[in-house]
């Protein structure tokens, strides 16, 4: 019998590519989606699709209720196609807000469903200056002002509510996808990671890990070592199937 696993954000660009990959792995997959043809993609992947708003507290915890889930999936983000520059400052607004006041309901709703374990997506971009490459235990750039500042609080945010919540808690801290379904096929400059070696890492910590880990392709910016001993994760990782 695979794990039940309740999976937020599971029509955007990670968990188009990670729901399979549980479905194939035996699990009880219960993806969110704000869009009815999305659910039906959800469906043909072998995933129940629940219509469901993070910022609605209430039917977002009665969902959860009704899933029960052993792990929740924080998957969710809220950025313009292609990351379209001139969509950008707003979109770092409604993204803050996911990683902020979305966290705590999905937190909140996970808690009241008893499950024992959280894996939510963050960044590898959001350290403060400091020698290279970094690790997880430097420090995130509170310092920083303008956009970035909007970014970094609710990184900070994001992953402090995780962290305290009462289960076990995985952080994945992303490079810069590339990727099917990303808008960009090379990786770019710094810390990138492909898409299906982003969702692979997720799949991994279903069963395995605690705490924070980057997850990037070899780069002078960020250390995935501790990644690759506690998850067995290798940046390499392509789906062989479509």
């Amino acid at each position: 019998m695979g794990t039940r696993i309740f999976l937020a954000g599971a029509s955007g660009a990670i968990g188009q590519r990670l729901t399979p990959m549980l479905v194939e792995k035996g699990h009880l997959v219960w993806g969110t989606t704000r869009s009815a043809s999305k659910a039906l993609e959800l469906k043909s992947a072998g995933a129940t699709a629940v219509i469901a708003d993070v910022f609605d507290a209430d039917a977002l915890s009665v969902a959860m209720l009704e899933t029960r889930p052993e792990v929740v999936i924080h998957q969710l983000t809220n950025l313009p196609k292609d990351l379209d520059p001139a969509r950008m400052s707003e979109a770092i607004l409604r993204n803050a807000r996911i990683r902020d006041e979305g966290t705590r309901n999905l937190v909140e709703a996970a808690k009241r469903a008893g499950a024992r374990r959280l894996i939510a997506q963050s960044i590898a971009w959001a350290y403060a200056p400091g020698p290279l490459p970094h690790g997880e235990k430097d420090p995130l750039d509170t310092g920083a002002e303008g956009p970035r500042a909007i970014s970094i609080n609710g990184v900070v945010a994001l992953e402090r509510q995780a962290l305290e919540a009462p289960m076990a808690a995985v952080i994945l801290r992303y490079g810069q996808f590339y990727g099917p379904g990303t808008g960009f096929e090379a990786p770019k400059p710094g810390a990138s990671v492909h898409i299906d070696a982003a969702a692979h890492a997720a799949l991994l910590a279903v069963e395995h890990g605690a705490g924070i880990y980057n997850i990037a392709e070899p780069n002078d910016q960020v250390s995935t070592e501790r990644a690759t001993a506690d998850l067995g994760w290798h940046a390499d990782f392509r789906r062989t199937r479509p």
